[in-house]
């Protein structure tokens, strides 16, 4: 996002989080109503054209969102979704993407309530690792052909009593309503928003061999100074890089690993 969207994004949320602060607020169930939206948005083009369309007052596309919805939702979902069409959008698309994204966070402060979100972050890892690993899955969960209800179900075969409900939650969403993301782009994302929720970073790290507790707390601390911040390690074993680790936070990539050591030693002396 960029300009007008970006600042509207920001001010959703804060708004999310000025309501989920109160514990008296749903949050699984605002999730739920939010992703509702969501899917209504995405599906009515003309609808979210509307409600972002700036030659309309922000009350009347407010007044528009109480009319269709307010029988449908919550008040604190309509309130939410009120609030945000009074705000400028640079795109209608990005209306439906923050959403979304609320849907996402609020699932995640559910997760945080319930003590359980260190065990989201690494689920969705892990889920990760274990579509990439494996085409058929990617396939069944990506198919243009099988339906919702069926990748729903799949979903809950692998997930359903091994996972948080979260966890699951948030991946069904996320099969069932792609959006036009790739699988592992969303998952990403997801990833970076529960750790976004505990103020902290994520680093992928891979390695040879597993890491023992001591390299983990070492290789932690210092990720945390080189960043200013708590850094989450995702963990993955890679034979095939020999020995050392790779890291990557967000964009950036630290190899140290010497399967790289040694490409780079034969591109010297190939030139």
């Amino acid at each position: 996002m960029s300009g007008a969207s970006r600042e509207a994004q920001t001010a959703a949320r804060e708004a999310l989080t000025a309501l989920t602060d109160s514990t008296s607020a749903d949050a699984a169930a605002l999730a739920d109503e939010l992703a509702a939206v969501t899917a209504l948005l995405d599906r009515e083009v003309s609808l979210r054209r509307v409600l972002t369309d700036p030659a309309r007052t922000g009350e009347a596309k407010a007044g528009l969102v109480s009319q269709l919805l307010g029988e449908q939702l919550g008040g604190q979902a309509t309130d939410l979704v009120s609030g945000m069409v009074r705000s400028r959008w640079s795109s209608p698309r990005h209306l439906v993407d923050a959403v979304e994204e609320l849907a996402d966070i609020a699932d995640l402060v559910a997760a945080e309530r319930s003590g359980t979100l260190d065990d989201v972050e690494d689920e969705l890892f892990r889920f990760a690792r274990t579509v990439s690993s494996s085409a058929p899955l990617r396939s069944a969960l990506t198919s243009g052909t099988a339906t919702a209800s069926a990748k729903a179900e799949l979903v809950r075969t692998l997930l359903s009593g091994r996972a948080q409900p979260t966890s699951e939650r948030l991946v069904t969403r996320l099969v069932t309503q792609p959006r036009g993301r790739s699988l592992e782009g969303g998952l990403e994302n997801l990833s970076k928003l529960a750790a976004e929720r505990r103020n902290r970073s994520v680093a992928v790290v891979t390695s040879a061999v597993p890491l023992s507790d001591r390299q983990r707390e070492r290789l932690g601390a210092a990720l945390a100074k080189l960043y200013g911040r708590q850094v989450h390690l995702n963990l993955d074993v890679d034979p095939e890089i020999l020995g050392g680790i790779t890291v990557r936070v967000g964009d950036e990539v630290i190899n140290g690993s010497i399967a790289d050591r040694l490409d780079e030693a034969e591109r010297r002396m190939a030139a």
